[in-house]
């Protein structure tokens, strides 16, 4: 999966690498909710991803980038080329409330799942808790650290260069390898 920060400006380019490649790709977002929580949302196609992304971008409060302080936000094309930046600022948390980005996922067909959830911006360390009513069935977290009862651990994420990609450890038991069995099984892993 992909997910840059409040936005799905880059999907499509990924989506067409990784298909020259003949790599399984999970277009998503990592959103930013007016809680300062992050939400990854995984998506079954790049136009659904890219609603939401348009959907996250009318969520933002307003300000723009300043590349000099928080670094340059590029879209890129297929071949690594710049075709130009983002002016909106997409480090910062949207208008939108956790339940509401949760909803708004579901609404396109996406998956939500926190993001980090014992790190900076995680939902332990923001909330202190796993909202009862939310309905997530996985979350990204290190090994060892204790999710709720059932809930699926998502390991080797958050990875913001290709250094920082793990090598591969953990498995998910797909019953194929296709976007929509990972879909499927992010929805309900127990099956």
């Amino acid at each position: 999966a992909v997910t840059d920060h409040n936005s799905g400006g880059n999907l499509r380019a990924v989506a067409q690498a990784a298909g020259e490649r003949e790599l399984l790709f999970l277009p998503g977002i990592e959103v930013c909710t007016a809680e300062e929580v992050h939400i990854l949302t995984y998506f079954p196609t790049v136009d659904a991803a890219e609603a939401m992304g348009a959907w996250c971008k009318a969520q933002l409060l307003g300000q723009r980038n300043k590349p000099q302080f928080f670094g340059a936000q590029r879209l890129m094309n297929s071949r690594d080329e710049v075709l130009g930046e983002e002016e909106a600022l997409l480090i910062g948390a949207l208008a939108a409330d956790l339940g509401q980005v949760c909803s708004q996922a579901r609404s396109l067909g996406g998956v939500p799942v926190p993001a980090h959830v014992f790190r900076s911006y995680g939902l332990m360390t923001v909330l202190g808790f796993f909202p009862p009513d939310a309905g997530f069935k996985a979350a990204e977290a290190k090994p060892g650290e204790k999710l709720p009862e059932g809930m699926l651990a998502l390991h080797s994420s958050d990875a913001h260069s290709l250094g920082a990609i793990a090598e591969r450890e953990h498995a998910l038991p797909l019953t194929e390898r296709t976007r929509g069995a990972l879909m499927a099984f992010l929805t309900d892993p127990k099956g």
